[in-house]
């Protein structure tokens, strides 16, 4: 598992070759946590729990590519040619949505994987990308896909820009500027995140995804919460969020319930926890 240094300076090299290109990255996953979670902290804000979970480690990088890049694909000739620059290899498998750098020996240890995603298939229609559950296609072909999120209608909205600072690869000091997903955006991913893996051995049973429903909870300061709470009115009616409720109804609604047991397995768990608080706030963002 590559440290979380090795995960930033990747990510710092990647947007140093894009300086001065109009593409703005949205940083999702473990990494975009972390980095949420590091934030807030230097804020030294009021957020929803007092308590935290211990921010846990991962080895890749979700980056998100706004539908407009896909869409208007000549946009994103910048980013294919910094994956080649940086020595990134398409993934068996998963080409042109998944990228590998081989760490320092050449293999797998210390490799940094990205892989691409996108918003909902809805956000294509009427667009020469082509999609399917698996990936979006733009056209003309810049090789580059991603993989969509149809859990994720709100991807663009109430983004979070902060800085990410610290040394690119060749041990220079660099600073740029990276989005993270809305709170509310951040728990619909992660919600289905779970379903998808509460069965899957290899993923831990979705615990590493049922502490970072915690996470975000936690770490959501006062104006994201309001902020949460016009999302879900304006979107209680649409598919994908009623869906949310009755996920949050099935897993988070007891102590009981396979979520919870799952959170409460995983390692960075602690009893100090705000469990009671963390069920209430996922009732009351996706009510079922």
């Amino acid at each position: 598992m590559i440290e979380m240094t090795g995960l930033r300076t990747a990510l710092l090299d990647l947007l140093h070759s894009l300086r001065g290109v109009d593409i703005k990255l949205i940083l999702g996953g473990g990494f975009g946590l972390y980095l949420r979670t590091e934030h807030v902290l230097r804020l030294g804000v009021r957020t929803l729990f007092k308590e935290w979970s211990e921010p846990r480690s991962t080895s890749d990088l979700d980056l998100y590519l706004r539908p407009e890049l896909l869409i208007e694909s000549e946009r994103l000739k910048p980013l294919a040619e910094a994956l080649d620059e940086l020595k990134y290899k398409p993934v068996s498998g998963a080409e042109k949505y998944q990228f590998e750098k081989p760490g320092p020996g050449g293999g797998k240890a210390g490799s940094i994987k990205i892989d691409f995603l996108t918003g909902p298939e809805s956000r294509f229609q009427g667009s020469r990308v082509k999609t399917d559950s698996r990936r979006a296609r733009p056209d003309p072909s810049i090789g580059i896909h991603a993989h969509p999120v149809n859990e994720a209608p709100t991807l663009e909205e109430r983004l979070l820009p902060v800085t990410l600072a610290g040394k690119l690869g060749s041990g220079e000091a660099w600073q740029a500027e990276i989005f993270l997903p809305h709170p509310y955006t951040f728990l619909m991913m992660k919600l289905f995140a779970f379903r998808d893996r509460l069965n899957d051995v290899d993923r831990k049973l979705g615990r590493y995804h049922a502490l970072d429903l915690y996470t975000i909870l936690a770490t959501t300061m006062e104006d994201e919460w309001k902020q949460a709470l016009e999302l879900r009115d304006q979107r209680r009616d649409e598919p994908y969020i009623k869906e949310a409720g009755g996920l949050v109804a099935k897993y988070f609604s007891a102590l009981g319930s396979l979520g919870m047991i799952r959170l409460r397995e995983s390692e960075y768990y602690r009893p100090t926890l705000q469990l009671d608080e963390f069920m209430s706030a996922l009732r009351e963002i996706f009510p079922a």
